[in-house]
């Protein structure tokens, strides 16, 4: 069995903020040859810097950060590792890094991002990016 935590190997952690496309992502990653796991999104800082991530990939999920008991992450996840953010996951960094996310009309499904500035992501947030973050 290999060393995964060897300086070699790639480890993915993805943080499942409810999505019914993270058992998705994380099959593709596996397809790539690299190695990932799901947990929640309850992980502590300390925990996730254990675990010692290549990258971590925030999931989307049915919340909006202007939601009440919205998942939430420290923001020195930023700092750990290279990471991708979908729909709820996008809107969370752009939330963390000073950009502004506003209540939008309603929950439906889309395929349009809500937050044009990143990728063509399909999202079922009732919220928009209203500013893009400072990319300093």
């Amino acid at each position: 069995m290999a060393d995964l935590n060897g300086p070699f190997v790639s480890r993915i952690l993805i943080l499942d903020c409810g999505s019914q496309f993270t058992q998705l992502i994380a099959r593709r990653v596996r397809e790539a040859h690299v190695y990932c796991e799901i947990h929640p999104p309850t992980r502590s800082l300390e925990w996730i810097r254990a675990w010692n991530p290549s990258g971590i990939i925030l999931s989307g999920g049915p919340s909006s950060v202007t939601d009440d008991g919205a998942p939430a992450f420290e923001k020195g996840i930023l700092e750990l590792a290279p990471i991708l953010g979908v729909c709820y996951g996008m809107q969370w960094i752009a939330h963390a890094e000073g950009g502004a996310v506003v209540a939008g009309g309603g929950r439906e499904s889309t395929d349009a991002p809500t937050c044009r500035w990143l990728s063509p992501l399909g999202c079922s947030r009732g919220s928009t990016r209203a500013r893009r973050p400072s990319c300093g």
